[in-house]
């Protein structure tokens, strides 16, 4: 009799841990089917930190009297993703100054979906760029030398570092999609003859297209295929300690009309050409590339940098040419802004909602990773800050500002997902909204400039959920948009 209540306990138990997920699973179903909403809210005291909320739930009660409007049936741009660039300072922190299980560590908390960050965007540097130990290109000479053939092109300086992380961060991630640009030309392609300051000479133009196809091929043979490309990072500025080119809009559309364009079209048809690569205050010079008739075949869309002017002209050159993509490419935080909260209103409300509201379909930070003293670097800016800083005495990982910034859209906008409709900045709240395309979940973006508490109501057609959100705080709210 004992033997058979015994096998009856371990039957029911067994039905009922077989049951267990199947329950779950109806849960979850009833929460959503119910109207449940999920939220996640970072507050700018970081008393909570992309900390999971109470629920909320749509119903039919009169809506408070802030309210966002959302309309999936209005669609705007697909996104690629949001990340942060794998300098060469991140790579070989990631690479040299964490222990194996640190560095797996890492790389799945930030390229894995949730509860990982789920980023799905990067940037490389085609060669050393103002984060990077040493100066270098991909085809160096002695001074007075050149190398018009490319015979000495190699791409064995990213070899130890940058290839690694960038491989490891697409077997977490196969659909991360790298984008790559340039500091500098090989110093003797420049007027300078140094990878410092001076800008590309005309009979340097073919070799030049010729380096940077040579690249794309490079890295698609150890598997990484090149997204997009710019020709230049900040062509309107010439650093004088770390590798830089002046390149004019006049140039940029002649290489690219000439050279480039040609070449990548008969030889790497899928990699985009963005424009640019520099800041909102100068919407001029990518304009005028765009009005040439001949570069315009080949330039995919501009690509945009925080340092200068204000997002609203991403928006406005893109009803201008609307049939061109827009990409936000860089943004570092630094040792300047030194309160938290500032810096995480500036990080959600410009970049994560003000870029993807301005047409972006992909929003990058500058350095994924530096260290407790803002390196490796070897000049240029001496307090930037990284998404995350690494220890490099222990490895140990700090999360910075930045990172709860980034997650609030990656971890929740998936590769694929189409920004919608949603109304924006009524007192002081801003917010973005997407639909992703693989279950159609909505994600709604919502920042609180105030200073005080702001309660407001969302609403998706006849119904609506309400939601109080501290001052100066971010929330990202989720849900079943199949309803």
């Amino acid at each position: 009799m004992e033997e058979r209540v015994q096998a009856l306990r371990i039957r029911s138990w067994v039905a009922r841990a077989l049951l267990a997920p199947l329950l779950a699973g109806s849960a979850i179903a009833a929460h959503a089917a119910a109207g449940g909403v999920q939220a996640w809210v970072t507050t700018g005291d970081q008393a909570r930190l992309l900390a999971r909320a109470p629920d909320a739930w749509f119903g039919r009660a009169t809506p408070a009297a802030i309210v966002i409007d959302v309309d999936p049936t209005q669609r705007y741009q697909e996104m690629v993703g949001f990340g942060a660039a794998i300098t060469d300072a991140s790579a070989w922190l990631i690479q040299n100054k964490m222990t194996a299980p640190q560095r797996a560590a890492l790389l799945r908390e930030l390229y894995g979906a949730a509860p990982g960050l789920g980023m799905s965007f990067t940037r490389l540097t085609i060669g050393a760029s103002d984060f990077s130990r040493t100066h270098y290109s991909f085809d160096d000479m002695p001074p007075g030398q050149k190398d018009p053939g490319l015979a000495r092109f190699s791409i064995e300086p990213n070899r130890a570092d940058v290839l690694p992380v960038v491989k490891a961060a697409l077997a977490i991630n196969p659909k991360l999609r790298v984008m790559a640009s340039p500091w500098s030309a090989p110093g003797w392609m420049k007027s300078s003859d140094s990878l410092v300051q001076g800008t590309l000479k005309p009979e340097a133009f073919a070799p030049f297209a010729e380096y940077l196809r040579r690249y794309i091929d490079a890295y698609l043979a150890e598997g990484v295929p090149i997204f997009a490309l710019t020709v230049q990072n900040e062509p309107h500025f010439e650093p004088d300690n770390y590798p830089g080119m002046r390149v004019d809009p006049a140039t940029r559309a002649a290489f690219i009309g000439g050279h480039l364009g040609p070449l990548l079209a008969r030889h790497h048809g899928d990699t985009r050409i963005l424009d640019w690569d520099h800041n909102w205050n100068e919407p001029g010079s990518p304009a005028a590339v765009l009005a040439d008739p001949v570069a315009a075949r080949y330039v995919s869309g501009v690509a945009w940098h925080c340092y200068g002017g204000d997002v609203r002209v991403q928006a406005a050159l893109h009803d201008s040419y609307p049939d061109k993509e827009t990409y936000f490419t860089e943004c570092s935080g630094g040792e300047w802004a030194p309160r938290w909260s500032d810096n995480l209103k500036f990080f959600v409300r410009t970049l994560m909602i003000g870029s993807t509201r301005g047409w972006a379909k992909g929003v990058l930070l500058w350095n994924l990773a530096l260290d407790e003293n803002h390196g490796p670097r070897l000049g240029g800016c001496a307090n930037c800050r990284g998404v995350v800083t690494i220890d490099s005495n222990t490895g140990e990982v700090t999360r910075n500002v930045e990172y709860y910034a980034l997650a609030h859209a990656s971890r929740f906008v998936r590769q694929g997902a189409r920004r919608i409709f949603s109304s924006s900045g009524h007192d002081q709240l801003d917010s973005v909204a997407f639909r992703n395309a693989d279950d159609g979940s909505i994600a709604l973006l919502v920042f609180n400039s105030a200073q005080e508490q702001r309660r407001f109501s969302v609403r998706v057609g006849a119904r609506s959920f309400g939601y109080a959100l501290p001052a100066g705080s971010a929330a990202t709210f989720t849900w079943n948009g199949t309803r």
